[in-house]
């Protein structure tokens, strides 16, 4: 699994925050250097499930990056974060996977990208943690965006994950 939020100034936080503001320094895709208050992180954040979460039901589409014609995975995830945090991310899940911190299962948090193995190599598959075992994604030809479960089924018992 790969933390990308903080390094996108997405990070969900899940945990208690200070009641004081404290600043967050990033970098934008571009590695321009970007300065948010810790509490802008958590509305981004929420921002990017949203705008995943109103994409249910789009097409898959091969290289598609937009509604219209359809995503697919890396396409989905660029196309969100995107439009929910302003943020350009790289184009394919090779790209992904090179940004961002590696965190162990148990530390995921929504917004988190999660990768998986389903061609036989690394990095071939990618969507976006919701949390409680679920994420989202642009799944293969002929299916939509949708939700998944991947503590159980498919995304558990036929794909490896990349924690």
């Amino acid at each position: 699994m790969k933390r990308f939020i903080v390094h996108l100034l997405c990070t969900v936080s899940i945990m208690l925050c200070n009641s004081a503001a404290a600043n967050f320094s990033t970098q934008n895709a571009k590695g321009v250097p970007i300065t948010f208050l810790e509490a802008a992180k958590n509305s981004i954040s929420d921002e990017v499930l949203s705008q995943a979460m109103s994409l249910k039901c789009i097409k898959y589409k091969y290289g598609g990056n937009s509604p219209q014609p359809g995503f697919d995975c890396s396409g989905f995830v660029n196309y969100v974060f995107n439009k929910a945090a302003n943020v350009k991310m790289p184009r394919t899940t090779r790209g992904l996977s090179r940004i961002g911190d590696t965190v162990k299962k148990q530390e995921l948090l929504p917004g988190d990208l999660v990768f998986f193995n389903t061609r036989r190599r690394p990095f071939s598959h990618v969507g976006i943690y919701l949390g409680e075992g679920e994420f989202i994604h642009a799944p293969s030809t002929g299916s939509k965006v949708s939700v998944e479960n991947m503590v159980t089924g498919y995304w558990l018992l036929e794909t490896t994950l990349q924690w």
